[in-house]
């Protein structure tokens, strides 16, 4: 019994999300379209993200210790 409440809790709860599409404010406008564009561009353009700005995460992983390798660019500092 306490397994079908929890699960309808769960499911109510899955449910209350609402998606609709996005408007601006009332009085408000989107950005200007950018020189050379045709028409303004609309909220889910605006929304898509660039390949450079969510670049894709290197997951390899090390199975071992390895040693560094010199680093130029590690100098003392200056005294």
């Amino acid at each position: 019994m306490r397994k079908f409440v929890l699960l309808a809790i769960l499911a109510a709860l899955a449910a209350c999300g609402q998606r609709a599409p996005l408007e601006t404010y009332p009085g408000e406008s989107l950005p200007v379209a950018p020189t050379g564009a045709d028409a303004p561009a609309t909220a889910d353009e605006l929304l898509e993200r660039e390949a450079q700005a969510a670049p894709e995460r290197s997951v390899e992983l090390r199975r071992r210790s390895e040693e560094r390798e010199d680093d130029p660019f590690d100098l003392p500092p200056p005294e």
